[in-house]
């Protein structure tokens, strides 16, 4: 692991999104509560929230964090047959959240994954990137539309 003790703690913010396709019938199936496994969105939003507190445990060079927040969200796009998610994750501390912002996206769309596998296995994880970082030595950076 990084030495950060000499860093001065700030408040340190990163965004990360990305994308489950999947059939149409499969978002149908998601969108009407109808997957046997129960309500998708709301457990994949637990599970994505998890996996941002959990990241340490999961990435062997990262620092354990106090997260200060952490936030989930999805867009259901029926025009692209897929469910876009997006976290923002937010400390006050010597290091960034970036991987925390990039598992939370994983875990929430792995849970789609899993939740929904036995009507659709072809479903399809893409695009899953840092959007921005906002603070420490490095500054803010946004990535590139």
């Amino acid at each position: 692991m990084v030495d950060v003790a000499s860093k001065a703690p700030t408040h340190r913010v990163a965004r990360a999104g990305g994308s489950i396709r999947m059939l149409p019938a499969t978002l149908a199936l998601i969108e009407s509560g109808n997957v046997r496994k129960g309500d998708v969105l709301g457990i994949a939003r637990i599970a994505a929230i998890q996996g941002a507190k959990r990241t340490a445990d999961l990435i062997p060079l990262c620092h354990p964090l106090a997260l200060t927040r952490v936030a989930v969200d999805f867009e259901v796009d029926r025009a692209g047959s897929a469910v876009h998610c997006a976290a923002t994750v937010e400390t006050l501390g010597r290091t960034g959240v970036e991987m925390e912002a990039l598992t939370a996206v994983q875990v929430g769309l792995l849970t789609i994954y899993d939740m929904c596998k036995a009507v659709d296995r072809g479903m399809r994880m893409d695009d899953i990137r840092l959007l921005e970082k906002r603070g420490g030595k490095s500054g803010d950076w946004h990535a590139p539309d």
